[in-house]
């Protein structure tokens, strides 16, 4: 009814003047002669025309919802087969991302597009691309299940789970149009959203300013993503004060509301399970209170059903844009009455400049502890360059990969026909982090790790950190690294690793007086320090060397002598490395390469067991994988070593068997053999992978590997031979939080053995 009065009053507001009754004085008869005379003859039934058709401003009000929001899309696809033009647009939370999209010009499909081709994982988890990782970081950071800020010997809790920097780089490149419009009033569509002070509780009109920041401020749900400055006010999710901003929208000029509410009721106790749903509840503790007149001051009220899907129901992003077409459809008698043959309206598609920037400045505040020269350093190009916005995101990965900034947001400034970039960086006031990790596998058994991280211990740019293992075997694992990019970067490191394990006569056979026996268990021990440099060569390997002192103890209570000893030495060597890695996941790869190659010279040590003499050892190792289609990848390697001069430290072999344990010295896995079952001073090996994964997260796999090994196999032609050992292995692997949690079935021509191997947890 509402709508219909508003359409007739906008129509009997154009009214004609009457005739004069003295129509047949002289004046009456001059105005005529005036009018039809000296006018064109079709004048007044053109201007009447037109003002008779004035078509109504109207405003588009688009509430938060999460992956409700999803709705929105479906409704915007609805108005646009009508024919409506949006004149103004208001939103909050997600109907202000989705909003700020419409408003720079995309069209529904578009938007429908990006959002199904967005990882929301990946943005709900902030995720960093492994290559934005140096070396440290990807050894490192793939281990831990829990990182907690610690802080006096307090734990603490993360202010929020993402920082929300994939986010941040996806809205920035999707508005690339409008990077430099600051007023809202003046993109497309006039736009506007709301944003929350924290602080005050305040509610904040973002109309002014970068569009990408204020979209992200909007959003910033409390506990999912941080909180986000502007102009000095701290900002969270605008659903909290306002989720529905009808007023805001009206006072730009809308005649007409069109109105989308994608929010929750309130739920019941029973309904009440999660933290989630707490917070969504009480944000909407006051919303849909102001909601009921709201409702009353829309023109066309569209609430689709989605009371079966939550906040974060991203994954089921279709059915809820369905939902919102239907919801639109529901009342299309009244989208259609806005819409006459005159006014219909096509919103065309927008025609996305192009993703090259010229970069022209690159602007920061001073840091306490970084320097220009270190940010510039991890964005990887310079003032004066030329770049993409995968570049451009690139860089904010690597800065966001450091973890040194708690807040990192940019904007890009007009100079001339080229940008300026502005980057705002906080330093991160947490300096110490408490870490925690799960892990079992057939070696080392159960484990649970401790880890303290601190930074700026000694020097600016260094990080300590300290795994304690505690378990069946306990272990330890101490790295003080310092980073200084791509000049040399130095560090020690520190690690005890030991176990207890039954070995078969491949292993036994180090010992000559004892080839009778078929088992021997080991007592293993491995202290090993490390001084080492290293840097980065050509931007993309790392090369470095270094010195290396060992104690190796091994003993076995199978042996006979007093002191079941096998060995009690101190080793000292050399080593040098050259590595490569471009993996996108250490666990399931989908793409990259992976090449290592290094070289260790033992020149002296205690001799425990009077027969050492100087040796080398040298290996390599390359592996790359492949999409094949779909979920689908192949992964193919291929590794070698050899022993250089004496065999007088059999310890030191290459030995094969078994899976999923943390790999130190030239211990390797090898399908169809137990752990530690086979062992030579040179080998050759190749090995073959394919993954499937059937469900987010759920792998199946198939792998073989084959491989020469044994004593000086490359001083014949022997090892281009028939492979002497082959094993094979049948998967199936599910990623977690706290790493992936593998079982595999391997089984070998070879042998009459089939062996049944679990691994839970990041390896460590």
């Amino acid at each position: 009814m509402r709508l219909n009065k508003l359409l007739i009053s906008k129509t009997q507001s154009i009214r004609f003047s009457p005739v004069p009754r003295v129509i047949g004085t002289i004046w009456g008869a001059a105005l005529l002669f005036f009018t039809f005379i000296f006018l064109p003859e079709n004048s007044f039934s053109q201007e009447v025309k037109k003002d008779s058709i004035k078509r109504p401003k109207i405003g588009l009000v688009l509430s938060g919802g999460g992956a409700k929001g999803f709705a929105h899309i479906g409704v915007l696809k609805v108005l646009e087969e009508a024919g409506i033009k949006i004149d103004y647009i208001g939103g909050t939370s997600m109907g202000s991302v989705i909003g700020g999209l419409y408003a720079s010009g995309y069209n529904a499909s578009q938007i429908d597009s990006i959002f199904k081709k967005t990882n929301f994982d990946d943005l709900i988890n902030d995720y960093i691309p492994r290559s934005s990782k140096n070396f440290y970081g990807k050894k490192n950071d793939e281990l831990y299940a829990i990182v907690l800020p610690f802080s006096k010997f307090r734990v603490g809790i993360p202010e929020a789970l993402s920082k929300g920097m994939y986010n941040y780089n996806l809205l920035s490149s999707l508005t690339r149009n409008v990077r430099h419009v600051r007023d809202f009033n003046k993109l497309p569509t006039p736009f506007l959203c709301i944003g929350t002070n924290i602080e005050t509780g305040e509610e904040v009109l973002l109309n002014k300013g970068n569009l990408v920041q204020a979209m992200m401020a909007s959003a910033a749900f409390p506990s999912l993503f941080t909180p986000v400055e502007i102009d000095g006010n701290l900002l969270v999710d605008g659903g909290v004060v306002n989720n529905y901003p009808i007023k805001e929208v009206r006072n730009l000029g809308a005649d007409i509301i069109i109105g989308v509410d994608v929010q929750d009721d309130l739920m019941k106790r029973k309904n009440l399970k999660n933290a989630t749903r707490i917070l969504v509840q009480i944000t909407n503790l006051q919303s849909i209170d102001k909601m009921k007149n709201k409702i009353k001051d829309t023109d066309v009220y569209i609430k689709p059903d989605i009371r079966d899907y939550g906040v974060i129901s991203f994954d089921k992003g279709e059915e809820i844009i369905r939902k919102g077409e239907e919801a639109a459809f529901a009342v299309y008698e009244k989208i259609k009455s806005l819409v006459n043959e005159d006014n219909f309206y096509k919103k065309p598609k927008l025609k996305v400049a192009s993703d090259t920037l010229e970069i022209e400045k690159i602007n920061s505040d001073l840091l306490d502890n970084y320097t220009r020269e270190y940010i510039r350093g991890k964005l990887r190009f310079k003032p004066g360059s030329t770049i993409t916005y995968d570049d451009l995101k690139t860089g904010i990965n690597n800065l966001n990969a450091t973890q040194n900034f708690s807040t990192i947001s940019y904007c890009l400034q007009p100079d001339g026909d080229k940008d300026d970039l502005d980057l705002v960086l906080k330093e991160n006031p947490t300096q110490t982090f408490l870490k925690l990790g799960l892990h079992y596998d057939g070696l080392y058994k159960s484990a649970v790790l401790l880890n303290l991280t601190h930074k700026k211990t000694f020097l600016k740019n260094d990080v300590t950190s300290l795994d304690i293992i505690l378990g069946d075997n306990f272990r330890y694992d101490l790295n003080y690294y310092v980073e200084n990019g791509f000049n040399i970067s130095f560090g020690f490191r520190s690690r005890l690793n030991q176990f207890n394990r039954n070995v078969t006569t491949s292993l036994s056979g180090l010992l000559s007086e004892n080839q009778n026996l078929n088992l021997i268990n080991v007592d293993f021990m491995d202290l090993n320090n490390q001084a080492y440099f290293q840097t980065i060569f050509v931007q993309k390997f790392l090369m470095g060397g270094g010195l290396e002192y060992k104690y190796l103890k091994i003993n076995s209570p199978t042996l006979s002598n007093a002191e079941n000893i096998i060995d009690k030495s101190n080793y000292f060597s050399a080593f040098a490395y050259l590595k490569y890695d471009s993996f996108d996941d250490k666990y399931y790869p989908s793409s990259g390469l992976y090449f290592s190659t290094d070289l260790q010279t033992y020149m002296a040590s205690s001799d425990y067991t009077h027969k050492f003499k100087p040796f080398s050892i040298a290996k390599a190792e390359i592996s790359f994988v492949r999409t094949l289609f779909n979920k689908a990848t192949i992964k193919i390697g291929a590794d070698a070593g050899f022993n250089i001069g004496s065999d007088s430290v059999p310890y030191f072999d290459f030995i094969f068997g078994g899976y999923g344990y943390n790999k130190i010295n030239n211990f390797n896995y090898f399908y169809g053999y137990d752990f530690l079952s086979i062992a030579g001073n040179s080998f050759i090996k190749s090995d073959i992978t394919l993954d499937y994964e059937i469900l987010k997260k759920n792998h199946i796999n198939i792998s073989a590997n084959f491989a020469n090994l044994g004593d000086d196999i490359f001083s014949s032609v022997d090892w281009v031979s028939m492979p002497k050992y082959s094993g094979y292995a049948l998967g199936y692997g599910l990623e977690t939080i706290i790493g992936p949690i593998e079982i595999k079935q391997s089984w070998s021509p070879e042998t009459s053995k089939s062996f049944t191997w679990f691994s839970i947890g990041f390896m460590f």
